[in-house]
């Protein structure tokens, strides 16, 4: 009987200290003002079956964008680290002497990645194949996504920045107008990065001396809309120390951008054109002219991954709804792809919550458990090489670059973080000192989450120097 206890005994201080947050951790969050009972994390060697640390490990979070790692990781193994997307052109008419007589039409595929030196290329085997002038319009089919894919809904009150603009079966640049700040003593120079006629700059921007700081909360914006054109008014004050910075508001719908970006790149490589925009499904008579691939999804998930791009996981999960489910895509049909592929690899659904699969959301709910299984399933699988590729490497690049610089776990972990108000969360596998490898999830649902940052990377040093 008393050998009965004494197991009870260590099986209950087992569990009490898997529960137990490690000091540096606990007194981290303490500091920061954060109850550990809005904290969940969980450990696991990569080759345990058994976790190391659960602390609510079960308990369903707001993960903010560490929810790209599940749909990113859904992708690779879905659709494979090879899939690429298409764009094609069509046309309804005739073509001689360099001239099409009828329509130029795009049909686009959900390409998340399609920026305006991939149309350069695209609209260059246009002219290669014969096309200078066109007499007809512009039509554009983003038929592979539903109509209602972009409710016109925006996340936040701040209805321009980039992050907002919804999915499109064909989106250039994201439709994300950029615009570049630097100044000298004198001055400061907004300028675009990819300049369209469209956009007009007011710039009352003015030059301060001292630290750069808090640049972004030191100018506002104001954007005044036409049908065709956009004047965007820039006040504040921005310090030479600052060097070059950059602001990506998005400005035009998806095919409004994408036409003037044609306009323009058309132009530049000679061509004549004159006609208007139509959005509208390309006839079953149209003549396939070319056909463009994008670069590999194992190569796009490091964008989506490494800079949290929201626009691009949304995308993606289109993406998978239309090649898993059918089209055309829906964000339902992406979710339902999504959860299916979860439970078949072993992690279950319950309290997961995906709204559009990036983590720009107030309802997306996941646990450290759940999160934590799957980056463990993820590492024994056959597309773990492109899926941690796609993760910052702390202390090196992406949204890990300035954390724990003078570490010694100072490149040795693939992290994805994740913020927004009221949530902070970091994810992904830490190295230790002994060249073990282990995930670690943290997840911080509370009003002072982004204050939990140093809790973070306590963490992440204890996973370091675990024996």
């Amino acid at each position: 009987m008393k050998k009965f206890a004494l197991f009870l005994g260590l099986i209950w201080y087992c569990l009490q200290a898997q529960a137990e947050l490690p000091a540096p951790v606990a007194n981290a969050l303490k500091e920061a003002g954060v109850s550990q009972q809005n904290v969940s994390v969980y450990v696991q060697a990569v080759d345990s079956n058994v976790a190391i640390l659960k602390h609510n490990a079960d308990k369903s979070m707001n993960p903010a964008s560490v929810m790209k790692m599940v749909t990113t990781n859904a992708a690779l193994d879905l659709l494979t680290p090879a899939y690429r997307w298409k764009t094609a052109l069509y046309h309804d008419g005739t073509i001689k002497n360099w001239v099409l007589n009828g329509n130029l039409m795009i049909k686009g595929y959900g390409d998340p990645s399609f920026k305006a030196q991939d149309f350069w290329r695209l609209l260059m085997s246009l002219r290669q194949a014969g096309v200078k002038k066109i007499n007809g319009d512009l039509i554009i089919d983003k038929t592979y996504f539903a109509d209602d894919v972009d409710n016109g809904i925006s996340f936040d009150e701040e209805k321009w920045r980039a992050y907002n603009a919804k999915p499109s079966a064909f989106s250039v640049n994201g439709r994300s107008t950029s615009f570049r700040f630097s100044a000298n003593d004198d001055a400061v120079n907004v300028n675009q990065e990819f300049e369209l006629p469209e956009v007009t700059i007011v710039n009352k921007m003015k030059a301060v001396n001292g630290d750069c700081g808090n640049w972004r909360g030191r100018m506002n914006y104001d954007v005044q809309m036409n049908t065709n054109t956009a004047v965007v008014t820039f006040n504040g004050v921005y310090a030479p120390d600052c060097g070059e910075r950059f602001l990506e508001l998005s400005l035009f719908d998806d095919a409004q951008y994408a036409f003037f970006t044609f306009k323009k790149i058309w132009r530049d490589l000679g061509g004549e054109f004159t006609g208007t925009l139509k959005r509208q499904p390309i006839p079953s008579n149209a003549h396939q002219l070319l056909e463009q691939s994008s670069e590999p999804l194992g190569s796009v998930v490091r964008d989506i991954n490494k800079w949290s791009n929201n626009l691009m996981a949304r995308q993606l999960l289109l993406t998978i709804a239309a090649e898993k489910v059918s089209t055309p895509a829906t964000v339902a049909k992406g979710v339902m792809a999504i959860k299916s592929w979860l439970s078949a690899t072993g992690v279950n659904n319950n309290g997961l919550v995906l709204e559009n699969g990036s983590g720009l959301s107030r309802i997306e709910r996941i646990s450290a458990e759940q999160l934590g299984k799957m980056l463990v399933g993820a590492y024994l699988s056959p597309v773990m090489p492109e899926f941690m590729a796609s993760m910052p490497i702390l202390s090196l690049d992406g949204t890990v670059k300035q954390r724990l610089q003078d570490s010694a776990s100072n490149g040795r972990a693939h992290l994805k973080t994740g913020s927004i108000n009221g949530v902070s969360a970091i994810a992904g596998y830490v190295l230790d000192a002994n060249g073990h490898r282990h995930v670690m999830v943290m997840l911080v649902n509370h009003a002072n989450a982004g204050a939990s940052r140093d809790a973070q990377d306590a963490l992440v040093e204890w996973v370091h120097q675990l024996p």
